[in-house]
């Protein structure tokens, strides 16, 4: 027989960050002493509290089919976090558990966008936000974040940005991957434009709002403009700040007109979340922020000292991330060079791909991310991995000729 894939599959790319995690373990299943700084993901345990909580619900028999949209125990649960650190109020019909923050932003373009539907994606983006886009038939609109300003986006450029065709504006602040925050006046420019565009949808994903650095603290969309509430989706989730990634859990806040497509999407495709992952989440949201603030000190460290040694890199920029566990490195300057081992370095993915086959660290080509000539590193890891990761990384590049 002849297999035949459907159409929305075709051009659609592989996120970058996974392919090259693969490359970095194809390496080591070698033997091969890789660095991976390319997944974004917390090297700290899972709360003890959640794994408590979810033991003890598989104990209790908790085990059975859950509501698709989330236990009631959690939808409480991520009430008051939305109500007590953002100022947000939603009843439990406007809020929906879903199988990490990935799943609530597919359900939500699903939901949403037909053909030709367009998505502004401020560049730097995640990479999923413009395949899953893509997969839905929509159009994926990105709009430069300079790193002049920080990698902000400005009002100015999201104006310039909508078109009648505009369905959705992605927030993602903290930004993955350059680490940028929007402050209270740039999300009231941005409302103030928004206010211009009543048709426009705004997706704010705050996966990352617990880090922030250097004293600044994350502000939600919705709660410094109240009067567009009704067409704002806060997404959240447990992976980030908790440490809990492999739980697979994540939360959002919307409309209820829109949070009910989207539990409808949900319910056929993967039907609700398992009940010990959101038993774990419930008590992991009830813990005191310490453990939080303790994670987030640790990550300023270390974007400091990452930073630092990427500054005194020739031919290296690199903005000061004010959130997120990131650092975003220009690499532009390096381009057109060739490496110790002959590979000739045209462009941000030849870098990756040299460092990793070279000096065996991993990292994601800014391309991914909509940002030709950066690189990006996660900074979660050990003080010792990083520092011999930018050891490794400097002497690469001054083999670079």
């Amino acid at each position: 027989m002849s297999f035949r894939l459907a159409q929305r599959l075709h051009g659609l790319p592989q996120p970058a960050t996974i392919a090259m995690s693969a490359k970095a373990r194809a390496l080591r299943a070698a033997g091969v002493d890789v660095i991976s700084l390319a997944l974004g993901e917390p090297d700290f345990p899972s709360p003890p509290e959640a794994v408590e909580a979810a033991y003890q619900a598989g104990l209790h028999g908790d085990t059975k089919y859950p509501p698709v949209g989330g236990q009631p125990a959690l939808k409480a649960a991520v009430a008051r976090k939305f109500l007590d650190e953002n100022g947000l109020s939603y009843a439990p019909e406007e809020i929906l558990i879903g199988n990490g923050g990935k799943q609530l932003i597919y359900n939500a373009f699903a939901a949403t966008i037909d053909p030709g539907d367009e998505v502004i994606v401020p560049v730097p983006y995640w990479v999923s936000y413009p395949i899953i886009a893509q997969m839905m038939g929509g159009v994926a609109v990105p709009v430069p974040c300079l790193e002049s300003d920080r990698f902000r986006l400005t009002a100015e450029a999201l104006r310039e940005a909508i078109t009648s065709r505009t369905r959705w504006l992605v927030l993602n602040f903290p930004n993955n991957p350059s680490g940028a925050i929007l402050e209270r006046d740039d999300l009231e420019a941005i409302a103030a434009v928004l206010r211009d565009a009543p048709h426009v949808l705004v997706m704010a994903d705050e996966i990352y709002e617990h880090l922030t650095f250097d004293g600044r603290r994350h502000v939600s969309l919705a709660s410094v403009a109240p009067d567009l509430k009704d067409r704002i989706l806060t997404i959240n989730g447990m992976a980030k700040a908790y440490a809990m990634t492999g739980w697979r859990v994540g939360f959002c806040g919307g409309p209820q007109p829109l949070i009910k497509a989207m539990t409808s999407i949900q319910s056929n495709a993967t039907s609700g979340i398992c009940t010990l992952a959101q038993a774990g989440a419930v008590a992991a949201l009830a813990t005191p922020g310490a453990r939080r603030d303790a994670m987030r000190d640790v990550y300023q460290q270390r974007r400091d000292l990452v930073v630092a040694a990427l500054r005194d890199m020739p031919g290296v920029t690199c903005a000061l991330p004010d959130g997120a566990f990131y650092a975003f490195p220009g690499i532009g300057a390096l381009l057109g060079k060739t490496s110790a081992g002959g590979r000739a370095i045209m462009t941000d993915i030849d870098f990756a791909e040299a460092l990793l086959e070279e000096a065996h660290v991993s990292v994601v080509p800014g391309s991914a991310f909509g940002q030709a000539g950066y690189i990006r590193l996660s900074v979660a890891a050990s003080d010792a991995l990083l520092q011999q990761a930018c050891t490794r990384l400097g002497q690469f590049i001054l083999t670079l000729a």
